[in-house]
């Protein structure tokens, strides 16, 4: 599989059971297969441990360097929810993606994790949403999304209602969800270099963490927690020399 393959299909398969189809590894968030093992799982996983650009972080020591707004060009798009045991994914059609610095992504999929991975300025949200994007090169951009508890999420309602409760199962929803209505009205966002929250912990992701959260209801956030069984939270990995910019 050649890298760009390998690395588009990372961005379809982010948080999945395996590295390539016919490689598949067992991975989790307890145990001895849990974070602080994943390097030792596999010799492809071993930048889960050794790398210095490992994601999520706590957003912290943030430098203010204007920048430019991302431009979103999002259509209705998320058209098969799939529960692959380690998050809810909502695979994307062709045709949405952002632009950051005049380059453009394409938006694969997006998918959920409670508690939330990165925090902001320490602190921790119940939940929180990755729309993972791939340019035509196959590098990867990812926008985060924080949730609080609040009112109920309209763009998670038709998802949730038929969301898949068992691991390896997947439905395909009458009415395509649309990853706008998961983006706050206020667009400012943070930035960072990262990685891949999950294995093989692939780095050189460029991370877009929006400064505004949204709401979702209490049942949303605890359904989707119920059905995981146990969080599904990579720990906060150290910044090292990386500078957060806002």
């Amino acid at each position: 599989m050649s890298h760009k393959s390998l690395i588009l299909s990372l961005a379809m398969a982010a948080s999945g059971t395996a590295v390539a189809a016919d490689h598949p590894v067992h991975w989790g968030y307890e145990g001895a297969s849990g974070p602080e093992h994943w390097g030792e799982i596999d010799p492809n996983f071993r930048i889960c441990s050794s790398g210095k650009n490992q994601s999520p972080v706590d957003l912290t020591h943030i430098v203010d360097s204007n920048l430019p707004p991302i431009g979103f060009h999002y259509a209705p798009g998320g058209s098969d929810e799939v529960n692959n045991g380690h998050t809810i994914q909502i695979n994307y059609e062709a045709g949405s993606g952002i632009t950051v610095d005049g380059h453009d992504y394409a938006l694969k999929q997006f998918h959920f994790h409670t508690p939330s991975e990165n925090h902001i300025n320490g602190k921790e949200y119940p939940m929180e949403a990755h729309l993972v994007h791939a340019d035509a090169d196959g590098n990867l951009a990812v926008i985060a999304v924080m949730f609080e508890e609040g009112a109920e999420n309209g763009a998670l309602a038709e998802p949730w209602s038929v969301i898949p409760d068992h691991a390896d199962q997947s439905v395909h929803l009458a009415h395509k969800a649309s990853a706008e209505g998961l983006l706050p009205e206020n667009r400012d966002y943070y930035r960072f270099n990262g990685s891949l929250t999950t294995p093989p912990c692939t780095e050189g992701v460029v991370w877009l963490v929006m400064k505004e959260p949204v709401a979702a209801s209490h049942d949303q956030i605890s359904k989707f927690s119920e059905i995981m069984g146990h969080p599904n939270n990579r720990p906060i990995q150290r910044l090292n020399a990386r500078v957060v910019i806002d």
